[in-house]
């Protein structure tokens, strides 16, 4: 058999041995390592390697990007390329420039330099343009007998050449989907070489196979990323699904102890009140005469019915009062009060029942006469007093101390409880604040109550835009700290009111610190102003309900609002009048103005220009044509 056919022959059986792989095997470091090592040693070369544009590394510079399989000992050594000197011609995997880098290498020798992971530098690689784009065209090639003939014009990439051992070299593109994805080259490193036709037209084929593998490789990835994707997807979802079902569960499992606390909490004052009533209707009711009962027994009698009335009151306007504040329908009445004055009367009210209970009630006041009076709902901060107090109280044994601080910083009033009670557990305190949660049953069967008192102070505190918070050590005591900012007194003689549109609105209704924007709403229609707070604040805007226009121009001035939303028509006012002191107001001209009418009115542009207003609304509110014109005012902003 001639040398001709033989070499045929061998080329052929490589070129089948590198597609039967391509189909047996969707892992392409091995399909082409593989290929690499065959190649080299089909050709006779003394190294051959692939070259791989755009190549991210996964591993530390200097390491091996892969290990083949099967290799010997001395191949794995020279998997490993000594350090290059570096020169101003090319540069180590580490340069910032490299557009690639040699990802896949084979050589004959441990005399033969490696350069896997080499990276050539934009100085000297490519130096002609139109090189790139000779090899992004299907099956181009570059064949070079002697770098030192082919190359005497461009020194730099010469001088790279010689310092790798590169004599001759046979380079031809590997293109994936008319990308160029790399170079497959083959370097004779001591002397000239002559490539032949046969050479050329195997490699052409070899190099349009991998460009199969590696796209074949490609789609395989991706489909294993969306595979990962959703399989991700369906676990993130299904625990999704769990944590809800775990959160309805225990949401449910607390309903449920909360309905069988409240039910045992009614029960018991209604029992009483119930059980005395009917003894003092028996002994009235068998006898002619009047029964003779002690006036300390009739007494008796009456305290434990009156207490048991007091108690029941108490736990049915705990329910009213959190479901009126879930609900959104919580106004508060903003009024100018004395601080030290409340905290004594809050101290007063509970000095009794500290005293039954042989517990120390103190005060630390540090406010300076010109910072005792404080604007806010006066009610609902003696509200927010007595809860916290009431708690301290309860829960501190006999003997112990119950002390209310009170301070002023800036705008802000701070109110602190601390009590030597039993504090609470560590891993209880985070349902302290919660809902139907209560701590360890124990607690409920010796001190009582529904936990509903710190839930309701949580949302009271929040409704005024402030924070509560806490510190608490088991067996040492609590500390409760609430600070609440100074609301603007938008109505010192008369019914002005600010109302929280929902509870899960309420920062944004009163002052909060991010708000999409600020509007103060003039309008005297209960109905109307709730819907209108209802889509703003939904909207994550801020409002301000006033009742009354004329007597709430300062307070317009001083909050400088977005903008205005005003009825034109108010009881006993003009809108037209409000609009046009607004407008005609330094400190007010630029505040938008959107006036409320009625169908019957005129709403032309005309009409809306001598109003002065920046636009109109009819009644009925429309919730999407307010929020458009709101929006449509944000985008010309």
């Amino acid at each position: 058999m001639d040398k001709a056919l033989y070499q045929q022959l061998e080329q052929e059986r490589l070129l089948n041995q590198v597609t039967s792989q391509i189909r047996q095997s969707l892992d392409l470091s091995v399909i082409l390592s593989t290929a690499v090592e065959r190649l080299q040693q089909f050709l006779q070369v003394d190294r051959l390697l692939i070259y791989q544009f755009d190549f991210e590394w996964s591993v530390p510079p200097g390491e091996c990007i892969l290990e083949l399989e099967g290799e010997t000992e001395d191949r794995k050594r020279n998997t490993s390329p000594p350090r290059l000197p570096t020169s101003s011609g090319f540069s180590s995997v580490n340069s910032n420039s490299r557009k690639g880098c040699v990802t896949y290498e084979a050589r004959s020798s441990d005399q033969i330099l490696s350069v896997l992971h080499l990276s050539e530098a934009d100085s000297c690689f490519f130096e002609k343009p139109e090189a790139q784009a000779k090899f992004k065209k299907s099956q181009a090639f570059l064949m070079i007998q002697d770098v030192e003939n082919t190359y005497q014009s461009s020194p730099c990439f010469l001088a790279f050449l010689k310092q790798i051992k590169v004599r001759s070299k046979l380079v031809f593109s590997i293109i994936v989907q008319n990308q160029l994805w790399g170079l497959l080259i083959a370097h004779q490193c001591f002397q000239p070489r002559s490539w032949t036709e046969d050479e050329n037209k195997f490699l052409a084929q070899i190099t349009e196979h991998l460009s199969i593998a590696i796209y074949q490789a490609q789609l395989y990835a991706q489909l294993q990323q969306q595979k990962e994707t959703l399989e991700r997807r369906v676990t993130e979802r299904t625990q999704a699904l769990h944590d809800a079902l775990l959160a309805a569960q225990s949401a449910n499992r607390a309903k449920s102890e909360f309905l069988a606390t409240m039910s045992h909490e009614l029960r018991t004052p209604l029992t009483c009140v119930i059980g005395i009533s009917a003894t003092l209707l028996r002994l009235y009711s068998n006898s002619e005469e009047l029964p003779k009962i002690p006036r300390e027994k009739q007494q008796e009698y009456l305290k434990k019915i009156h207490d048991s009335g007091e108690h029941l009151l108490e736990l049915i306007n705990d329910i009213l009062e959190l479901s009126q504040v879930e609900a959104g329908k919580t106004v508060l009445q903003i009024s100018e009060f004395s601080l030290t004055k409340l905290a004594q009367q809050s101290l007063y009210s509970f000095r009794e029942r500290a005293q039954k209970q042989d517990i120390i009630l103190t005060s630390d006041i540090q406010i300076k006469p010109d910072q005792d009076k404080f604007s806010a709902d006066q009610h609902r901060v003696k509200q927010i007093l007595s809860n916290l107090l009431s708690n301290a109280i309860k829960f501190t044994p006999e003997g112990g101390r119950v002390t209310l601080r009170v301070r002023v910083d800036g705008n802000t009033a701070i109110l602190q409880i601390q009590d030597t009670g039993i504090g609470i557990p560590e891993e209880q305190q985070p349902l302290l604040f919660e809902k139907f949660q209560q701590l360890d049953s124990s607690y409920r069967r010796q001190y009582g109550g529904t936990g509903l008192g710190l839930a309701l102070t949580k949302q009271l505190v929040e409704l005024h835009g402030g924070a509560i918070r806490f510190t608490s050590t088991e067996g040492i005591g609590s500390k409760f700290t609430v600070h609440l900012p100074a609301l603007p007194n938008l109505s010192p003689n008369s019914q002005q009111r600010v109302k929280a549109s929902s509870f899960k609105t309420s920062l944004q209704t009163i002052y909060t610190n991010n708000p999409r924007g600020r509007f103060i709403l003039i309008e005297d229609d209960e109905e109307t102003a709730t819907l209108i707070c209802e889509i703003l604040t939904a909207a994550g805007y801020q409002v301000v309900w006033l009742v009354e226009g004329l007597t709430a121009l300062g307070q317009i001035e001083l909050l400088q609002p977005t903008a205005l939303i005003v009825d034109m028509y108010i009881a006993g006012q003009d809108g037209y009048e409000i609009i046009h002191h607004l407008k005609n107001t330094k400190a007010t001209q630029q505040i938008k103005i959107l006036a409320i009418t009625t169908e019957t009115e005129s709403t032309s542009p005309e009409s809306v220009l001598i109003t002065q207003a920046d636009d109109f609304i009819t009644k009925p509110i429309q919730p999407n044509q307010l929020l458009n014109k709101i929006i449509s005012w944000e985008a010309r902003e």
